[in-house]
């Protein structure tokens, strides 16, 4: 018994003819490899269809043609090979293509004193589009970090001050009743407030990188901060931290110029742009601060 062939009525003319930016899928699971690390990501893989009169594109193309990245390091050649390949897979319809993958790059984070370690998460994101020869590739990660208040730090400060004036006005005293009153709640009555922080980094590819520098940026990004989250912590680490947060203070604003200094002299990127979020526990809102250098937004990105 012969069998039918099966009709493809997306492969069939439209009577609404009008082309259009970008047709495809989204949330499509693969695994992948971020800086070696396995990585479960979601996928948005879209072309444009440029043939006003063509019903649509062919998704299972697109669709099997992701299994070349499959369990195999996010890098900017292997990106610009599949998109060439999509926009072949639909020669005649398509002049653009575009992916984005999404997922969480998980690493072992030493505490800052004790020999303890835990895992931390970093929302990583890879985006790129073609047209023609022209392919651009965007990174973008999140980093957690804690921000102290230089204002409330000052204001406590102060309070403490007043507070020593009031107990000790006028009286001579020694080393040790100092050292008792600073070791009580009664003096130190007040301290700063402090908010976990996020920073969002984007930046473009230079031409030449093919391997992203994502353990690079993280590395830069925590470093400049001076104080991101921690994981398994003894007492000891988190009295570092407090340590660092007291000796660190910063508004938004001083994080994103922390930032974009040291994202200004990293090697292999060709623009950033870099976006901090305060969430504050003083206001029931967010403090924000971006910058940018070298920037263009395309309406190729996701």
């Amino acid at each position: 018994m012969m069998s039918e062939a099966l009709e493809d009525v997306a492969a069939g003319r439209t009577a609404t003819h009008g082309a259009l930016n970008w047709v495809g899928m989204d949330g499509i699971s693969l695994p992948v490899r971020v800086a070696d690390h396995p990585v479960d990501a979601r996928v948005a893989a879209s072309v444009s269809l440029d043939d006003p009169a063509a019903r649509g594109i062919h998704m299972s193309r697109l669709y099997l043609l992701l299994e070349e990245l499959a369990e195999r390091e996010l890098e900017v050649s292997r990106i610009a090979g599949l998109l060439e390949n999509f926009l072949a897979s639909h020669a005649g319809l398509s002049r653009r293509a575009r992916i984005a993958l999404t997922g969480e790059l998980t690493l072992r984070r030493p505490a800052l004193v004790s020999p303890l370690a835990g895992w931390k998460g970093y929302p990583v994101a890879l985006r790129s589009w073609r047209e023609g020869n022209s392919v651009e590739t965007q990174l973008e990660l999140k980093v957690g970090y804690s921000s102290t208040c230089p204002c409330s730090a000052a204001l406590a400060r102060q309070l403490i001050q007043q507070q020593f004036d009031r107990d000790f006005g006028g009286e001579s005293l020694d080393h040790a009743s100092i050292r008792d009153w600073l070791g009580e709640s009664h003096g130190i009555l007040a301290t700063p407030h402090s908010q976990r922080s996020e920073a969002r980094i984007t930046v473009r590819l230079a031409d030449g990188v093919d391997t992203p520098p994502w353990l690079d940026l993280i590395e830069g990004v925590e470093a400049a901060l001076g104080t991101a989250l921690q994981t398994a912590v003894k007492r000891v680490d988190e009295q570092a931290f407090a340590l660092a947060n007291g000796q660190n203070t910063m508004f938004c604003e001083d994080a994103a110029r922390r930032l974009h200094q040291a994202l200004s002299e990293t090697s292999g990127i060709a623009g950033f742009h870099v976006r901090v979020v305060h969430a504050e526990s003083l206001h029931a809102h967010d403090a924000v601060a971006e910058s940018q250098a070298d920037w263009i937004n395309s309406d190729g990105a996701l």
